[in-house]
């Protein structure tokens, strides 16, 4: 297959009202966006209509506020948590995935795995889990913890963590239930696995009380790019949320990443990298401008500025705004973003002012402005390069910037042959062109023989 017979993979990254920190406050926002189903119920629809992969929902086990209470500034501080509303949203959807974001860090796997495997089996396999660990240190203080659990021990955690998951997803194989009502026999006993799990941080007996589902079981997408980050994905992922400004950044975390494959004998093919970009998008540059400085201008600056402390994992507040970014001590919270905000800052000589107002949007992620023609021309310069298999498109506002995306950018990329017009299959996994995995179980046995 050559460069221009592939195709890009997109994904909907939904988020209440939109990305943008303001968005709340822009006239074509929801205004009840954080508590209404059928918001979502539409966007999910929309993107499925338009054919994307997936739609994908972030999440946190605490509210971002700060210490003197809810942050009054943003609608970010309450949402539905994601697993119910993807299994709400199964039950309107047929072919798109559902992605979510659970972490590693405050979960159990035996509930994690119960959960996801759920999901997989009432979407007929669409689920995919997006495994992460906690940045928000106030994660901590909803589960017994004085203090956010440290960032070595946290992928040390996710690592194990993944294994118990993926083998209590494989507890059952796919013949195990006979049903045979004339001998009265329910399943076979020899296709059932018993996990029997101890380790440093788990002990799990199992088996799941869920069977495995017609993708085999969810595709595992990750989104830390820091080097544990990027081991963890290695080792697990089958899809990559990741962030990088520029394109070579882009090709060289592609590369890197990539590469790391083989080690764990698995093929490029095995991961798809889809890295988030954030698109302003109208007929001509200058409209697209407007819309980016209309949003721009609602930002209020405590607002931007508590938002890139926390990005940064450090408080900024006792700073110059109109002065350089400070050297900041490393974070225990999100090591790869305040990396990534460090050299965007310094590449470009941005004050905290001006980098608090380039992440208001994409918090770090890649940021596109221009007409239909020029946001194909960048995505496709990506994908045929060596930068990304696809997307996670942001919408700076919701329900509008999906719209936009949708009416305007995709026709575009049809007619270059860059994105598809059908669904391939009804699974997430042959949509996204990823094999169905063997059951891990089965594999061992094998391997013994």
């Amino acid at each position: 297959m050559t460069a221009s017979q592939k195709q890009l993979k997109l994904g909907a990254f939904l988020m209440t009202d939109g990305h943008h920190i303001a968005a709340w406050r822009h006239q074509e926002a929801n205004p009840e966006a954080h508590t209404s189903f059928q918001h979502f119920v539409d966007l999910a629809q929309k993107a499925e209509k338009a054919k994307f992969d997936a739609i994908f929902f972030a999440d946190s086990a605490a509210a971002w506020i700060d210490d003197e209470g809810v942050f009054q500034y943003t609608s970010r501080g309450a949402h539905f948590e994601p697993v119910t509303l993807l299994s709400a949203l199964a039950t309107v959807t047929q072919n798109i995935g559902l992605i979510a974001t659970q972490t590693t860090t405050y979960n159990e796997p035996y509930h994690l795995a119960r959960k996801f495997a759920s999901l997989d089996q009432i979407s007929g396999g669409r689920a995919g889990w997006n495994l992460v660990t906690s940045a928000n240190a106030r994660e901590a203080l909803n589960f017994n913890r004085d203090e956010h659990v440290r960032f070595e021990e946290r992928y040390d955690r996710a690592h194990e963590f993944a294994q118990v998951v993926i083998g209590l997803w494989d507890s059952w194989e796919d013949d195990a239930f006979i049903r045979n009502a004339s001998t009265g026999q329910f399943s076979d006993p020899e296709k059932v696995h018993v996990l029997n799990h101890s380790g440093k941080h788990f002990k799990v007996k199992g088996p799941l009380n869920v069977p495995r589902s017609l993708q085999g079981r969810p595709v595992i997408v990750q989104a830390g790019s820091s080097e544990e980050g990027k081991e963890l994905a290695a080792a697990t992922a089958e899809v990559v949320f990741t962030a990088q400004q520029t394109l070579e950044d882009a090709q060289a975390f592609y590369r890197d990443l990539k590469g790391r494959l083989k080690k764990h004998g698995r093929h490029e093919d095995d991961l798809k990298i889809m890295p988030g970009v954030l698109v302003y998008v109208a007929p001509t540059e200058e409209e697209a401008r407007a819309k980016f400085e209309s949003i721009q201008s609602l930002v209020l600056p405590e607002v931007g500025l508590a938002q890139l402390s926390s990005l940064l994992g450090v408080d900024l507040s006792g700073h110059d705004v109109n002065g350089p970014v400070p050297e900041l001590p490393l974070t225990n919270n999100n090591r790869s973003r305040q990396g990534l905000l460090v050299e965007q800052a310094r590449r470009n000589n941005l004050t905290i002012r001006d980098l608090y107002l380039a992440v208001t949007g994409g918090r770090g992620h890649w940021q596109v402005i221009g007409t239909p023609e020029q946001v194909a021309d960048q995505l496709e310069e990506r994908f045929l390069n060596g930068a990304a298999d696809g997307f996670n498109v942001m919408g700076p506002v919701l329900p509008g910037g999906l719209d936009d995306f949708i009416e305007l950018v995709l026709p575009e990329l049809r007619k270059r042959g860059l994105f598809r017009t059908e669904y391939e299959g009804t699974t997430l996994r042959e949509n996204l062109g990823l094999k169905r995995p063997e059951n891990v179980h089965r594999k061992k046995v094998a391997a013994l023989v």
